[in-house]
């Protein structure tokens, strides 16, 4: 259960940028002396396939309509990919601590992968581009520095992170309330008739 808080850590980030998460774990074993980070993550193949996809979400990321779509497309991936890192963090370990860490980091990963994915359909609202561009540079910075900082400070890490994600679902829940809210008013103003704003 050592692995439990980079398990958790990675997972949040994983649902946020996983191409990236593999990136830095994988970077990490190649040139740290880290013995948590499993060695199939340093191979150069995992490497140069995660730096592939990481541009193209690096691109994707930044255009209005198009990151909701991608986001679509990484419903499936991202969560998978907490999973897998969560269960190759265990190890050695027996397989009721692979599952364990599986679940954590799929778990994590889905729930910070809605966060992300329901505000940037917030986001997309707005008629200009640029906050696009900021908050896929932040989520990058932020998912660079966590998924490092963890492997050195795991447990810190996950509180860093599960306070993240607390605050991402609290926001997320007041956004689809305003949003619900919005659609109601709509749907009273079309019934009423034009005149009912009157």
């Amino acid at each position: 259960m050592e692995s439990l808080p980079l398990a958790f850590s990675s997972g949040w980030a994983s649902g946020v940028n996983a191409y990236l998460v593999v990136l830095v774990l994988g970077i990490a074993e190649r040139v740290g002396d880290t013995s948590g980070i499993p060695d199939v993550l340093g191979r150069w193949d995992v490497l140069a396939i995660a730096g592939f996809l990481y541009a193209m979400e690096f691109v994707a990321d930044k255009i209005p309509y198009v990151d909701s779509a991608w986001d679509v497309v990484s419903t499936l991936v991202r969560p998978t990919a907490g999973a897998v890192i969560g269960v190759l963090l265990a190890g050695d370990a027996d397989s009721l601590a692979q599952a364990v860490n599986g679940v954590v980091g799929g778990g994590t990963a889905l729930a910070s992968h809605l966060v992300k994915a329901g505000s940037r359909l917030a986001i997309n609202s707005s008629p200009e581009p640029v906050s696009n561009v900021v908050a896929s540079i932040t989520e990058d910075v932020v998912v660079l520095g966590l998924v490092w900082f963890a492997i050195e400070h795991p447990q810190p890490a996950a509180a860093i992170a599960g306070v993240l994600l607390a605050v991402g679902l609290v926001v997320l829940h007041l956004a689809a309330r305003l949003v619900r809210r919005g659609w109601r008013r709509l749907r009273t103003t079309r019934v009423a008739g034009p005149g009912a704003l009157a």
